[in-house]
């Protein structure tokens, strides 16, 4: 995607000092009502771009210390191709799975998520059923910090503002941009609750898959024209405003949910009789991702996956046995993902199997 050069207010240019903003510490606002009117500013002096926003409880970095906003598919310290490639194959499974559950149970808009492939992808993206190359975002603010604050465990957050292109249809398309914005409350079905509470839309790089010259083409930070550190102290929130509840965020009585539920089931199922060795890869990488996160966020630095291992059980959140049980999936991951003729078949089940309760054991300490 195309870089954009973001008119700064006068405050945002004194902090930056010069250096790109997804170099630079984030800029502390202390309320809601503070971050609105710098919002506005920031809106009116980018008018050439409609600005987004994306709420998270940590801001992610790379090596070099700068903040990075990938899609999830392509988020890994260590992506290899073998790897990617696993991810698309279970997107596409996945894919055909939504499609053939919307028909069966009738869903009403099952013939456009059967045609359009970025109307699939942001049912499994939002839903969180695989990663895809689509990256969430919301055109609401109070969303977008309400998702931040959910998610934190540290007593600050961040919000991100985004410029695009402005949308002229339901999937925007933008070639010179290299962006596809999707509005999700256009294409999504009506049984898709979650999405209308949350005002989602979807945006990624059109016609780029596991193919692609440099990483950081893919990388949103291109797009950011500003980043905020907000409290997670219920005290943001001013007189007259509060924060999108759980509960609006995610409703209950969501069927689009229960059939990615099902998708869920269908992928285990189709990997169990087709092979390990993907399925390993990617469970492997959505687990690495909870716990990589964690183990960064309570030591603040940027620490490898053998550093967080080692931090964990340091620090008593992870029992010696169950990391010297993630050190022994990671080397039969590494091996499956440079070299998968060298590990045998019951070698991978051992390490699936492990894997999984693993998971189980570390969901049961909250790690």
């Amino acid at each position: 995607m195309q870089s954009i050069r973001p008119q700064l207010t006068e405050e945002l240019f004194k902090h930056i000092h010069g250096r790109d903003i997804w170099r630079v510490p984030a800029f502390e606002i202390a309320n809601y009502r503070a971050l609105v009117e710098h919002v506005a500013r920031l809106s009116y002096t980018n008018g050439n771009q409609l600005v987004f926003f994306r709420g998270q409880g940590k801001d992610y970095q790379n090596k070099a210390g700068g903040s990075t906003l990938y899609p999830a598919i392509y988020r890994s310290d260590n992506l290899v191709h073998a790897e990617l490639e696993v991810r698309f194959r279970q997107l596409e499974s996945a894919s055909r799975s939504l499609v053939e559950l919307f028909g069966r149970h009738k869903i009403e808009g099952a013939r456009d998520v059967s045609r359009k492939k970025y109307v699939q992808w942001s049912i499994l993206q939002h839903y969180e059923v695989v990663p895809t190359p689509l990256l969430d975002i919301t055109h609401s603010l109070r969303v977008a910090c309400s998702f931040a604050q959910l998610a934190s465990i540290d007593p600050t957050c961040y919000v991100y503002v985004l410029g695009f292109p402005y949308p002229t249809n339901r999937i925007s398309i933008n070639s010179e941009e290299d962006l596809v914005n999707i509005r999700l409350l256009s294409i999504c079905p009506p049984d898709a609750l979650r999405p209308y509470f949350q005002e989602g839309y979807m945006a990624g790089t059109p016609d780029v898959t596991s193919n692609f010259e440099t990483k950081t083409e893919l990388d949103f930070r291109n797009r950011m024209i500003a980043k905020f550190s907000i409290p997670r102290a219920k005290t943001f929130w001013n007189a007259g405003f509060e924060g999108t509840p759980r509960t609006a965020l995610y409703p209950p009585t969501d069927r689009v949910q229960e059939l990615c539920e099902e998708v869920i089931t269908h992928i285990r199922q189709k990997e169990a009789a087709t092979g390990d060795l993907g399925q390993l890869l990617v469970e492997w990488a959505k687990l690495e991702e909870q716990w990589l996160r964690r183990a960064r966020q309570l030591s603040g630095k940027n620490i490898s996956v053998r550093e967080a291992i080692g931090y964990l059980v340091g620090r008593g959140l992870i029992s010696n046995e169950v990391g010297a049980g993630l050190e022994e999936v990671r080397r039969v991951r590494n091996i499956v993902a440079h070299t998968p003729d060298r590990v045998k078949g019951a070698e991978v089940q051992g390490a699936l199997s492990q894997l999984r309760q693993l998971g189980k054991l570390m969901q049961a300490n909250s790690v």
